[in-house]
């Protein structure tokens, strides 16, 4: 299904974080866990969903996703266990 979205993901709870911005979320993350992607996700194995959120325009999806890498990381962090206290990996949700 295509639809803008933003979403973080971990290495682990409280692990490494990687933000990204995709007009495919489950097509993005099956790449993501797969290592089909080089860079940063696939060099530090951070593959877990643990936090998404979707945009009506790609516009939107791109803006939020650069204000949220400019936010420190406690803010990253309450995001996440607002929408997702037990950090559980959210893929299988999203198929």
């Amino acid at each position: 299904m295509k639809q803008p979205a933003v979403y973080i993901l971990a290495s682990q709870p409280n692990g490494t974080l990687y933000i990204g911005v995709t007009s495919n979320l489950s097509k993005r993350i099956y790449e993501h866990k797969n290592h089909l992607l080089e860079g940063f996700s696939d060099k530090y194995d951070v593959a877990m969903l643990v936090w998404y959120e979707l945009h009506e325009t790609m516009e939107s999806a791109i803006s939020r996703e650069k204000a949220i890498k400019k936010w420190n990381r406690n803010w990253k962090l309450r995001i996440i266990e607002e929408f997702n206290p037990e950090w559980k990996d959210l893929y299988e949700g999203i198929l």
